[in-house]
């Protein structure tokens, strides 16, 4: 089962940032880290993808550089700046307490106290 894009599409940018956090990366690579570590469940689309990088490089969350591959493709590397590690810690947060509002109101539904 995936996950409904509805879901994390307010999020995308947040899912890169926190994929930035660890390691600079390409489009592909940073796709593939996200799929892996949803078993499969959740795939970013390559025109989402790329109109979050640019987004997030207008915003100067990120910034972009040419590999030096000696062999294939040329490929665009993504690196966070301190502002972009900023707006990830902030979103984070953000995302935690949107949790517990929805966690509180689901268990409403099903009577349910937490």
């Amino acid at each position: 089962m995936s996950v409904a894009s509805e879901l994390i599409r307010g999020n995308t940018e947040t899912i890169i940032l926190a994929q930035l956090m660890k390691q600079d990366g390409y489009g592909y690579m940073v796709n593939k880290a996200i799929l892996n570590l949803t078993g499969g469940k959740f795939e970013l689309k390559e025109a989402t993808l790329y109109t979050a990088f640019r987004r997030l490089e207008d915003a100067g969350c990120i910034v972009s550089y040419w590999g030096d591959e000696t062999t294939g493709a040329r490929r665009r590397y993504y690196s966070i700046t301190d502002l972009g590690k900023e707006s990830y810690r902030l979103r984070k947060k953000e995302w935690k307490t949107a949790e517990a509002v929805i966690d509180k109101l689901l268990a409403e539904g099903e009577g349910e106290s937490l």
